[in-house]
């Protein structure tokens, strides 16, 4: 196969990207990042996003934890962690105070990664917290709280929490932007992709105004990209020029088998850490480790 054709140009190009990621330490923050992954649209690839984000740098050596606050409990499942109605969840840390140290447990494949696993309980948790106090504030004093128990217990401090939230803007989602510092916001490469962005901002400029000042909007994903397209090229290409420094220039293409990993109770890093979804995770999670 001569390298004039276009599989042999691709495998070059992918081996290339392998090699410059292959064993490359990322840094530890300074605290811990919070990260909330937002976006009201659904099938935007937020959960494929958070836990694969998640496992690239745990996989690195990092320390990190999710909190699934999906009523669909995607999240667990991609981690392969139990989430059915008998099991301690986010929940119970929401409504019933538990500590979220009760409630997370470990992900089977990647060692210093670990869930808050979200149960159908949490589908009815949006009508229980409205008659509860600090109804907002309660994931972030969960957190504040996990965050002093580790330190006591001497225990390594995490170096990043990701929370995988619904596809919607209740009390659930401002549970979660209220606990975090950062958005992380996956899009679309579909022409319907910027139309719920402008009321995603908005939302955030309300939470940012009355409940957490220091909320940003950090890091933008471009997700499901597909290069036989002028559409997906057109979308990637607006939304860069809208937010040239949240961006990363890593871009999740469409892949089979980040698709298929959930299936198998696994994130695409450990189901096939050769393919091009895996890679395109790794070097998205090595962005934002260095940013």
């Amino acid at each position: 196969m001569d390298d004039s054709s276009p599989i042999a140009r691709e495998l070059a190009h992918e081996t290339k990207r392998r090699e410059r990621l292959l064993g490359r330490e990322l840094p530890k923050p300074e605290k811990t990042r919070v990260f909330t992954v937002s976006n009201q649209k659904g099938g935007v690839g937020k959960t494929t996003t958070t836990v694969n984000i998640a496992a690239a740098l745990a996989a690195a050596g990092l320390n990190v934890l999710v909190i699934d606050i999906d009523p669909q409990g995607n999240a667990s499942t991609a981690l392969g962690v139990e989430h059915h109605a008998d099991v301690d969840s986010i929940y119970d840390v929401l409504i019933n105070d538990f500590p979220l140290a009760d409630v997370v447990a470990p992900c089977p494949d990647i060692s210093n990664l670990i869930c808050a696993p979200a149960t159908i309980h949490l589908a009815g948790a949006e009508i229980e917290l409205v008659s509860l106090v600090a109804r907002e504030q309660r994931l972030r004093r969960a957190i504040d709280v996990y965050a002093k128990a580790r330190e006591k217990n001497g225990e390594e401090r995490l170096d990043y929490i990701f929370i995988d939230c619904p596809p919607s803007l209740g009390l659930l989602t401002v549970n979660a932007f209220c606990a975090a510092g950062e958005v992380l916001i996956p899009i679309q490469c579909e022409y319907y992709a910027l139309e719920g962005l402008s009321q995603l901002l908005k939302n955030i400029e309300m939470i940012q105004k009355h409940l957490n000042a220091d909320l940003e909007v950090s890091t933008i994903l471009l997700t499901m990209y597909d290069g036989r397209t002028n559409l997906a090229a057109q979308v990637a290409a607006e939304v860069r020029q809208h937010f040239p420094d949240q961006v990363l220039g890593a871009v999740v293409p469409r892949s089979v088998r980040i698709s298929e990993a959930p299936s198998y109770q696994q994130t695409v890093m450990t189901y096939d850490p050769s393919s091009s979804g895996a890679l395109s995770y790794l070097e998205a999670a090595a962005e934002i480790a260095e940013r």
